[in-house]
C-alpha cells in the first residue's frame, strides 16, 4: 500500500500546508512536491491541494494543467498512481482531462464557504475504500468556481457507471449537474472533490473528522 504520499505546490496554492498535516495524521509520510520539478520524488500517490494556482489566470487550472510536475503525474495517474484534485486540484484534474467535465462559476456569483453535508456514493476508489457506500459526512466547501458541468452524456454515463464519488445533500451551494461534489475515472485512482476533506481530520479544528478517511483510505489505514 502506498506510504509516500506527495502534496504539490503551485503558485498560488492555499492548502497544500492542511494536505500535508492530513497525510501525517493518517499514518503516511508527507512529501512537499514543487511544481516546477518534473521528478515526484518516489512518492505512491499524489494529492493536487486547493487554492488558487498561478492566480486562477485564464481558467482555474489552465496553466498548472502544464507545469512541469503535472506531466509526470499525469502519466503516473495512467499507470495507476492514485492521485486526488481538491478543489482547486479538481480543477486541475479535469484540465488535464484525467477527469472528464469541468468546473464553472458558482450559479449564485458568489464565494461559497460552508460545512456541508455530502454523501458517500462511491466507496470502491482509492480514496474512499474507509467510508461506507451512502455515508453522509461533513466536510468544508469554500469555492467561487465549483460548479460542476458535463454535457448530458457524460453526467449518464458517470451515473451508470458509478463514478460520482461524493453529492451534495441539503441546499444547492453552487449550481452542480446533479449536485455532483466529486468523480473519479474508470479505474478507481483518480479522484476530484470539490469539497476540502483536509480541513476535516479532527473536531478541534474543523467541524469533524469525516475527511481523515479519504487519507487513510490510500493508505490503507483502518478507518
Amino acid at each position: 500500500m502506498p506510504s509516500r504520499v506527495g502534496v504539490v505546490t503551485f503558485p498560488g496554492s492555499l492548502d497544500d500546508r492542511d494536505a500535508l498535516r492530513a497525510v501525517g495524521a493518517a499514518g503516511g509520510e508527507a512529501v512537499p512536491l514543487w511544481h516546477a520539478d518534473p521528478w515526484l520524488h518516489d512518492v505512491d500517490a499524489v494529492i493536487l491541494p486547493g487554492g488558487f494556482s498561478y492566480g486562477d489566470y485564464l481558467r482555474c487550472g489552465a496553466i498548472a494543467r502544464f507545469a512541469p510536475a503535472m506531466q509526470s503525474i499525469v502519466d503516473g495517474a495512467r499507470q495507476g498512481m492514485p492521485v486526488l484534485g481538491v478543489c482547486n486540484g479538481f480543477q486541475v484534474l479535469c484540465e488535464a482531462h484525467l477527469l472528464p467535465g469541468a468546473l464553472i462559476r458558482n450559479a449564485q456569483r458568489k464565494f461559497v464557504c460552508r460545512d456541508q453535508v455530502l454523501r458517500i456514493e462511491n466507496n470502491r476508489t482509492r480514496w474512499t475504500s474507509g467510508y461506507a457506500a451512502g455515508q453522509d459526512v461533513v466536510i468544508p466547501l469554500k469555492n467561487g468556481e465549483g460548479g460542476y458541468v458535463a454535457d448530458e452524456r457524460t453526467l449518464d454515463e458517470l451515473e451508470a457507471t458509478g463514478r460520482v464519488v461524493a453529492r451534495y445533500l441539503g441546499d444547492d451551494p453552487n449550481g452542480s449537474y446533479r449536485r455532483i461534489a466529486g468523480i473519479t475515472n474508470e479505474a478507481g485512482n483518480v479522484v476530484g472533490l470539490m469539497p476540502h476533506p483536509e480541513h476535516a481530520i479532527d473536531p478541534l479544528t474543523g467541524p469533524s473528522a469525516d475527511g481523515l478517511a479519504f487519507f487513510r483510505s490510500v493508505l490503507g489505514v483502518p478507518a
